[in-house]
């Protein structure tokens, strides 16, 4: 396997792509919008400078790299010779399932098809193409660069040709891939959106603030990151889509979205993607905490 194709240019569409091409692989990174491309591959750029400052790369490793991606807005020639397409397209259920009905049609019958949704069933997407057995989950923890965890996950008519091949692959990348059932959220998302919801529930009913929640949980429970922090770094749009899912394929309640994270994201608080969450990212906050320090 030499070829592949990424679908989407945003946060994991390009960590999945700089991976890829770090590892040698020649990437086609496909998105609808070249300004996307742009900004995606201005982020591949940055994260190769701060792995060489730190002394993980050469130059000559950056200039392979960013060498080995090419960029399109025609998904049709995008995928053409690729042997595996991994989609990293927004976390809609109807988005992605249009995608992999045509990518269906365009591709060979030898084409594994991966998806990287946290959430969404992998027997539900690969039901829209007539080769099941080639559709399998590849869920890559952000940031893709760093973290080694691949979640793969199989659905009813994945292949055990498939699944291996995709194990392999993601060895090959540096990664550890643990395979995983295909139920609502799967393992990281299943028990990780609980705790954040329950987090946003707390500062909800009024039991702490956010930093305070965050506190606990880092010096408390020894977490790198408070729930609110990460919450605001994957984006509380996805979280919401996420808890979503969960609480519409089990129907319990205790995967229900807390109302303030549902009225955040309809007030476009997001997090880190929108300048203001649970903490405020503009460049003016930022600002006012450094004079802070100086006063």
């Amino acid at each position: 396997m030499k070829n592949i194709a990424v679908i989407g240019a945003g946060t994991m569409g390009n960590g999945i792509a700089h991976v890829f091409a770090q590892s040698g692989y020649k990437v086609q990174l496909i998105d609808i919008s070249q300004e996307s491309l742009q900004k995606g591959m201005a982020t591949i750029t940055k994260n190769l400078d701060r792995m060489l400052a730190k002394g993980k790369i050469t130059e000559a490793d950056k200039s392979r790299t960013l060498k080995n991606i090419a960029t399109y807005t025609d998904l049709s020639k995008g995928v053409s010779t690729a042997q595996l397409v991994v989609e990293a397209a927004t976390e809609q259920r109807d988005i992605k399932l249009g995608l992999f009905k045509e990518l269906d049609a365009i591709t060979d019958a030898n084409t594994i098809l991966a998806t990287n949704t946290s959430s969404i069933s992998i027997t539900q997407i690969a039901s829209v193409t007539a080769k099941p057995e080639n559709v399998i989950g590849m869920h890559f923890m952000n940031p893709v660069p760093i973290m080694n965890l691949v979640e793969i996950i199989r659905g009813y008519n994945t292949s055990d040709e498939t699944t291996k091949t995709v194990m392999e692959l993601a060895k090959k990348l540096g990664k550890t891939p643990t395979e995983v059932n295909d139920y609502p959220g799967f393992v990281a998302n299943r028990i990780l959106m609980p705790m954040i919801n329950e987090a946003i529930e707390t500062v909800y009913h009024g039991v702490a603030g956010v930093e305070e929640i965050d506190t606990v949980m880092k010096l408390g429970m020894a977490h790198p990151m408070g729930p609110l922090q990460l919450a605001d770094f994957i984006g509380l749009d996805v979280c919401l889509s996420i808890l979503n899912v969960m609480y519409d394929g089990f129907k319990n309640p205790k995967y229900a979205p807390c109302p303030l994270l549902v009225n955040m994201v309809m007030a476009k608080k997001l997090g880190v993607k929108s300048g203001e969450g649970f903490y405020d990212y503009t460049v003016s906050k930022k600002a006012e905490k450094v004079a802070a320090q100086f006063n």
